[in-house]
């Protein structure tokens, strides 16, 4: 997942959040609190995506990475 695609997806998912607060209470300031809460929670769910995937990364045996990252270090040697 690309971060300007979690961007749109996180403030639209905060915008329809923050309008069905208002419509249910009426309230700006409980709207405000569950855009605030809705934000956080994206957030750190996305910060354990990353946290996710570098460890699973991390993980993997070198030979197994180097054949299938085309940025591997092998690639760039010069005979």
């Amino acid at each position: 997942m690309y971060f300007p695609q979690f961007l749109v997806g996180m403030s639209a998912t905060a915008i329809g959040v923050a309008i069905w607060a208002y419509l249910e209470t009426g309230s700006i300031w409980v709207t405000l609190g569950w855009s605030v809460l809705t934000l956080v929670i994206l957030q750190v769910g996305y910060f354990g995506l990353v946290v996710h995937l570098v460890f699973r990364r991390s993980s993997e045996p070198s030979g197994a990475r180097s054949a299938a990252d085309p940025t591997s270090p092998l690639l760039f040697q010069t005979f």
